[in-house]
């Protein structure tokens, strides 16, 4: 099984905490995406159509994209995806809730903030901050109470979620104010086949670079 990554992506981050979860052996295949090496046309035609990365190679030719659907296809029949249907769907909502609102704005705004992108946007900067608190101010009142995500015990929703949110004060979201969050992220943490934090972005990252 091979992974296609770029090391300081927290959606390829998703990928490797799981496996590491499961202890399943991987190969893992750098590919520089400030470089160009998403963009080629073998990777477009074979591997994926968008152009981004993870991607995971299962078996030779087989190629599966997108962060949130590789989670689900490692977890199928394992503790980590519950087999009772409502909570599967929980798993689901979340999974999408991560994508729509965690990723595009917490995400963002620590990629712009990061990579000296910030001041480029300021106008859309400033609404997925906004944007990016109302997020985790959700998440903070889903975790009230709450141990994990769903069903009281760790799933993918976790993976996902944790990814981007972990690393929430880098892109300048306090969470001194998000209790529950804090300590679901310290539960999270704790589990066993846990691995470190992301690598930082890459020279040719930064608009310096550019």
């Amino acid at each position: 099984m091979r992974l296609y990554d770029y090391l300081p992506s927290a959606n390829g981050y998703k990928v490797r905490l799981l496996l590491s979860w499961l202890g399943r052996p991987y190969e893992l295949v750098p590919v520089d995406i400030f470089a160009g090496e998403s963009r080629t046309e073998d990777f477009l035609r074979r591997k994926n159509p968008d152009g981004r990365i993870p991607v995971l190679e299962p078996e030779p030719g087989r190629f599966l994209a997108e962060s949130n659907a590789i989670l689900l296809y490692l977890a199928r029949g394992t503790r980590f995806l519950p087999e009772d249907a409502f909570e599967r769907a929980q798993v689901d909502q979340w999974l999408f809730f991560e994508q729509n609102s965690i990723e595009p704005n917490v995400g963002t705004v620590r990629f712009w903030h990061l990579t000296g992108r910030a001041s480029r946007y300021p106008e859309a900067f400033r609404l997925r901050v906004e944007r990016g608190h109302e997020a985790l101010a959700a998440l903070e009142r889903h975790l009230h109470g709450r141990t994990f995500l769903v069903g009281e015990r760790p799933t993918v929703a976790d993976i996902a979620l944790y990814a981007y949110t972990h690393v929430a004060p880098e892109g300048g979201f306090s969470l001194e104010r998000s209790p529950a969050v804090s300590a679901w992220l310290e539960r999270v943490k704790a589990l066993p086949g846990h691995i470190g934090a992301l690598a930082p972005y890459s020279a040719n990252a930064h608009v310096t670079a550019a």
